[in-house]
This record gives structure tokens, C-alpha cells and sequence, in this order.
């Protein structure tokens, strides 16, 4: 993924890459990032500024009042959000909204009481470790990954969890070689993260509880590449 240098110089469109530049590199240094409202752009400067930063491989799905669609740049950590009163560019490691949305309940969390079918074996155990890491997770602490794809389970052990630790707010894709679906839980801290190859056949299944699996996130080295790599294309269209 390259991003596509714009014909004609934008004056507005090369300063706001410049200040994209510079929040690229505070965040690669752990510092806050930044968000540039993009609402009051002329077409003009819009469409510069689109050619510039072109579509990445993570786009993301956020539940909520508003609904907002992310979708990243070609420069890993520089984010675009849009939805109804929502037109901005964030860069960071992942857009603020999709960690606080994350655990809104589309359909709640309700753990053991979910209905038990014939064919549920295993998944009481996977449910009591999951609720246990959600409950006990401390902001920093490493991930705890429950890997399905490793341990015996039916079908509709996988249903029953489904329905146990309900659905978030947040879905994100990445698309590379293959695919991986991200998908937030409602119970805190828990997600589903899903890879799938080039055919489309499920490779890994895990659930994880995390802030946010790192699969989604833009590394400090990704966003100092984004900063110069951001520069190289303002001194391109200049």
C-alpha cells in the first residue's frame, strides 16, 4: 500500500500532512497523538489530501450513536473517522473511540446464564477463565489469550460463548496476506480474534483479554515510518 502523490500542490493539504508528520512522530515517543478536524476542508483540499493518504489494510466498525466508520491510511497510526457530526483524521496507535466504544453492549454479556444446549462441553470452563481474566485485569497487564483453535470444543460450545460474553461495540478488519476480524465482546476486556488465509478458511480463533489486541494497533516504529514517509510525499508534491 503506497499512497499516490496528488498532481497539484494543496497548500492546505501540505500543512496538515506536515502537522500529521509531526503527531506521527510525538506518538511514536509515546505522547498523545492528535485529531485535525477535516469537516470545514474545501472539496479541493479534501480530494489533495484523500489522494495523499489513500486506504490502508485496518478499517474498523464502530457501534454507537453516531455509528462511525475508521478506515487507516496508507501510513500506519494515521486514522480517518466519519459519521454523522464525525469527519476527522486521529493519529495514534488506534482511534480513542474504538477502545472506549468497545464494550458497549450490542447484545449484553450475561456469563453462565446463557442457555445450555446439548452439545456444550467445554465451554463453562473457557467462560469461567475468560469472566475470571476480565474481572482481575489490571490497566498494563499483559494479554491472556485463550487459543480455540488448540483446545477441544464443539460447535455449540462456540455458540454458548457467543451468547455467555455478548457483543460489543467494535469490529475491526485487517486485511493482509489474509484476513483477521477483531471483534469486541460485551463482557470487559474480552475479545474474538479471528485469522483467516488467503481462501478464507479460519486459521486461528482466539479469544483475548486486552485493552485492545495489539493486531489492531499501529507500533511506535509503524508511526515514526508514517512521519517520514509523510514527509516524503509533501517534498514529492512540492
Amino acid at each position: 500500500y503506497e499512497p499516490h502523490v496528488p498532481e497539484r500542490a494543496d497548500p492546505a493539504a501540505l500543512t496538515l500532512l506536515a502537522q500529521m508528520a509531526a503527531a506521527c512522530d510525538l506518538a511514536a515517543q509515546g505522547g498523545p497523538g492528535a485529531d485535525f478536524d477535516l469537516a470545514g476542508l474545501t472539496a479541493s483540499t479534501r480530494h489533495a489530501l484523500a489522494d495523499a493518504l489513500g486506504q490502508g489494510e485496518v478499517s474498523m466498525r464502530l457501534r454507537g450513536a453516531p455509528a462511525v466508520k475508521v478506515q487507516e491510511s496508507v501510513f500506519c497510526g494515521v486514522w480517518l473517522l466519519q459519521g454523522v457530526g464525525v469527519d476527522r483524521a486521529e493519529v495514534g496507535a488506534v482511534p480513542r473511540l474504538s477502545i472506549s466504544r468497545a464494550h458497549l453492549p450490542h447484545s449484553p454479556a450475561i456469563g453462565p446464564l446463557a442457555r445450555r444446549r446439548d452439545g456444550v462441553v467445554n465451554a463453562p470452563a473457557l467462560l469461567a477463565e475468560l469472566i475470571d481474566k476480565s474481572q482481575a485485569r489490571q490497566p498494563g497487564s499483559p494479554a491472556h489469550v485463550v487459543n480455540l483453535s488448540l483446545l477441544p470444543h464443539t460447535p455449540e460450545d462456540l455458540d454458548w460463548l457467543a451468547e455467555a460474553l455478548g457483543e460489543g461495540a467494535t469490529t475491526i478488519l485487517s486485511r493482509g496476506y489474509g484476513n483477521c476480524r477483531i471483534t469486541a465482546c460485551a463482557q470487559p476486556h474480552v475479545w474474538r480474534v479471528q485469522f483467516y488465509n488467503s481462501t478464507d478458511q479460519l486459521i486461528l480463533d482466539t479469544f483475548e483479554v486486552s485493552e485492545i489486541p495489539e493486531v489492531a494497533l499501529a507500533a511506535p516504529e509503524d508511526l515514526a515510518d508514517s512521519a517520514g514517509r509523510i514527509r516524503e510525499v509533501i517534498e514529492a508534491i512540492r
